[in-house]
């Protein structure tokens, strides 16, 4: 006989995840911080150096994301990510420090959240979309922050938990689905290695565009300065140079495309022997479909037609935009084979 689901642990996991989105928030706020007094202290230095004030100097190859070539800077100018974003020599950023420590905090709390709901309801917690939502935005976390311990990836903080907190709103106000058990049709092992694999390609999905939105601002940024024109984006500073952005972000959306081929072969497994056939033309498969296309697309016009900069970035932003229509306005208002998603 089926164990019922333990309203009382469902609730226990509410207020963790309310607890978690409250740390994100204030580390989102002290990413924002860092980027603020960083850019700030840069100006004021630079304004040092022109007028002949400036503190002791020291050589560094690539501060703020101009790699390849050494300068003398202060020694005071802030540690910054190079092009090679590794951790670079300089004072401890001490606002994007308190940032990543609170970071780390909110995604254990997230974490457990996760876990006591996936116990209260005896099965895996991503069984609809508000479960969906909260353990792709812990894996956002989860990731960014695996990430961290061998590049410095702060100078994007503050847009990857924007984009957590984003989701963590729609999962509950958009979305709140009191803690259940599933739907016959998703009572399958197949939900654990299909919409796991599916998390975590639309988890790297989300970094790579945060950073494909960054690659277009350091592009503009860039452009600007080649043309002799005043640097209204100083926090930019702290990021390496566009092409970094874009190799790094080409790298990843490689993996994630991997991941997100899974999700397709093992959904096709799964309709079989749910339904009778591998593919049904149903909505939801198409569009799935359609983005593993427009990636597809991205990662073969790249690689074989020198499809750089600018077209590259906006072809990643478009995949990711695929992968939110596909979640929020298929499931809401197409009808299909995949319409439970708890909402």
């Amino acid at each position: 006989m089926p164990q019922p689901v333990n309203a009382e642990l469902g609730q226990i996991s509410e207020l963790f995840m309310l607890l978690a989105s409250i740390a994100y928030v204030v580390a989102l706020i002290f990413f924002v911080l860092d980027l603020v007094k960083s850019s700030t202290t840069i100006g004021t230095l630079e304004s040092g150096l022109a007028s002949g004030k400036a503190a002791p100097e020291r050589s560094l190859a690539g501060v703020g994301g101009r790699g390849g070539t050494a300068e003398s800077v202060p020694s005071s100018m802030p540690a910054t990510a190079d092009d090679s974003m590794d951790y670079g020599a300089g004072p401890r950023r001490g606002a994007a420090r308190i940032a990543v420590a609170l970071t780390v905090v909110a995604a254990i709390i997230h974490g457990s959240a996760v876990v006591t709901r996936g116990i209260a309801a005896h099965r895996v917690p991503w069984g609809n979309m508000y479960e969906f939502c909260t353990t792709g935005a812990f894996l956002v976390a989860a990731i960014f922050l695996i990430t961290l311990t061998r590049k410095d990836l702060r100078f994007v903080g503050s847009f990857v938990l924007g984009l957590v907190v984003v989701m963590l709103c729609a999962a509950t106000v958009g979305f709140p689905t009191p803690v259940a058990r599933l739907i016959p049709a998703l009572q399958s092992y197949w939900l654990i290695v299909h919409v796991s694999i599916a998390v975590a390609s639309s988890a790297l999905f989300t970094i790579t565009f945060a950073m494909s939105v960054l690659q277009l601002l350091q592009t503009s940024r860039e452009a600007k300065l080649l043309a002799g024109r005043t640097d209204t984006a100083r926090f930019l500073r702290l990021v390496p140079s566009a092409l970094s952005l874009e190799n790094l972000s080409y790298r990843l959306n490689a993996i994630a495309f991997v991941g997100w081929t899974f999700t397709l072969m093992a959904g096709a497994i799964w309709a079989e022997q749910a339904w009778g056939r591998y593919w049904g033309w149903d909505t939801k498969e198409v569009w799935t479909f359609v983005i593993w296309t427009v990636y597809a697309g991205y990662l073969h016009a790249r690689a074989t037609r020198g499809w750089t900069g600018t077209r590259a970035a906006w072809l990643s932003i478009v995949g990711y935009l695929c992968i939110v229509f596909n979640f929020t306005i298929v499931n809401i208002y197409f009808s299909g084979l995949h319409s439970y998603s708890g909402v």
